[in-house]
């Protein structure tokens, strides 16, 4: 009979000492300070620095922690409210930088989630999401800005309240390629399936690229610039308040908000989906397809739902994305990003919607904040004597320090940071064996 590995006093003092600290007294007491500290070494320290990076990874890393407490609902909900409500966008309007790097954040979390569907729920591996991405961006940017003149003669951009209309439009369309993308690759799976969407999201890229003749639609490589963006509507009741902030500051402001909005929703929606009768079809057709089908599971509808469900978040966060950037091109949207997103997806946890947010979060931060950190004291180290080779580029190697992360997390711990537990016990049923000999 297999017996449980026993527990090493380490571990249990570990565990001890995060129960401890997750529950009762001592849970609400700990959160709070940390709350308190980590927000006031923020506001305090509002410079970019190596220290400032540092607080700021811990601040977010509250997010986790109060997940993963097990204290009463109404506290942790009210201390997210705090933290990402207040907290973070104060600190967003002293330094610019660190908002922008959450509202990053927050855009490869909602595609994360919509990738999520595909491979960690139903388990149909897509390596052209991006493409979905490039779509309801480039659908905004056509029609809100002079370029969908060049398309239609005579036509005129649509005005900046539209901006929230092309959202759900955005949506929609979205889904109709996913259900495109899924009509032909219905009966394909594993290596023939990656392929397949692997050229997807190629095509889409290369249309981009040369649909500017001989109808201009997407102006080519040169890109769309100047995308409109949505009206302020909130910024005469911040002025009514005493916050003299710019137009930079405010938009800032904005996508923030509007991007933790659409994470909100988007978390509800697969949670809602994931624990339905939906949720359940994706998982059996992940676990065996043959099994799903003699089971009166309609294969069909349940694939094509999973694409469609998943690209229609890509789009909604595509036209976002424009607007927040002003120019959109063609490289944006490559076959390296739609490795990121699937990357964030398997280093947070397949399957499992906090993994996947938290594979998100740290990806971003790997390639936005702590990569190029790395990469700013090698070069100050180099510049200071020490024996670094001339030749040797520190910016040049952050996509091979990513690589080797990823290595390290995939040898170490397969099942992700936060794994599903299915995944978690397929990955790990054979530690409980026994070794062959003993007793």
């Amino acid at each position: 009979m297999a017996k449980n590995p026993p527990h090493t006093p380490e571990t249990g003092l570990w565990n001890q000492l995060n129960a401890w600290m997750t529950k009762g007294p001592a849970g609400y007491t700990f959160l709070s300070l940390y709350t308190l500290i980590t927000s006031a070494l923020l506001i305090t320290n509002p410079r970019t620095s190596l220290f400032t990076d540092i607080v700021f990874v811990l601040f977010l890393l509250l997010i986790l922690a109060i997940y993963r407490s097990r204290l009463d609902m109404r506290f942790k909900v009210g201390l997210a409210v705090v933290a990402l409500g207040f907290v973070l966008p104060y600190f967003g309007t002293l330094n610019p930088y660190y908002i922008d790097v959450a509202t990053q954040a927050g855009i490869f979390a909602t595609l994360a989630m919509g990738l999520n569907v595909v491979v960690g729920f139903a388990g149909l591996l897509d390596l052209g999401y991006v493409a979905f991405y490039a779509v309801g961006a480039y659908l905004w940017s056509i029609f809100s800005t002079p370029q969908i003149g060049n398309m239609i003669s005579g036509a005129t951009p649509v005005g900046e309240g539209w901006f929230y209309l092309f959202i759900i439009i955005g949506l929609m369309v979205g889904g109709l390629f996913g259900v495109l993308l899924g009509l032909p690759v219905l009966r394909l799976r594993g290596d023939y399936l990656a392929i397949v969407t692997l050229g997807f999201g190629e095509v889409i890229r290369v249309l981009a690229v040369n649909l500017d003749k001989p109808i201009n639609i997407t102006n080519g490589a040169q890109g769309i610039k100047d995308i409109e963006r949505p009206p302020l509507f909130f910024a005469p009741a911040l002025k009514a308040l005493g916050f003299n902030l710019d137009n930079n500051q405010l938009y800032q402001l904005f996508f923030y908000f509007m991007v933790l909005l659409v994470v909100l929703i988007t978390m509800l929606v697969v949670g809602r989906l994931k624990n339905s009768r939906i949720g359940r079809a994706w998982t059996a057709i992940r676990e065996d397809e043959t099994a799903a089908i003699a089971q009166g599971i309609p294969l069909v509808r349940m694939k094509l739902m999973a694409f469609a469900v998943g690209a229609s978040f890509a789009g909604a966060m595509g036209v976002i994305f424009a607007s927040k950037q002003l120019f959109i091109n063609p490289p944006t949207f490559d076959l390296l990003r739609s490795i990121s997103i699937l990357s964030m997806v398997i280093l947070g946890g397949l399957g499992n919607i906090p993994g996947v947010i938290l594979g998100a979060v740290l990806v971003t931060l790997l390639n936005l904040q702590i990569l190029p950190r790395i990469a700013e004291i090698l070069r100050t180290a180099k510049e200071a004597g020490l024996p670094i080779p001339q030749s040797f580029d520190p910016t040049q190697y952050q996509r091979l320090l990513f690589g080797l992360l990823m290595i390290l997390m995939m040898i170490f711990r397969p099942e992700g940071i936060l794994p599903e537990d299915r995944r978690r016990q397929e990955l790990h049923d054979h530690d409980d064996e026994p070794v062959e000999g003993q007793a």
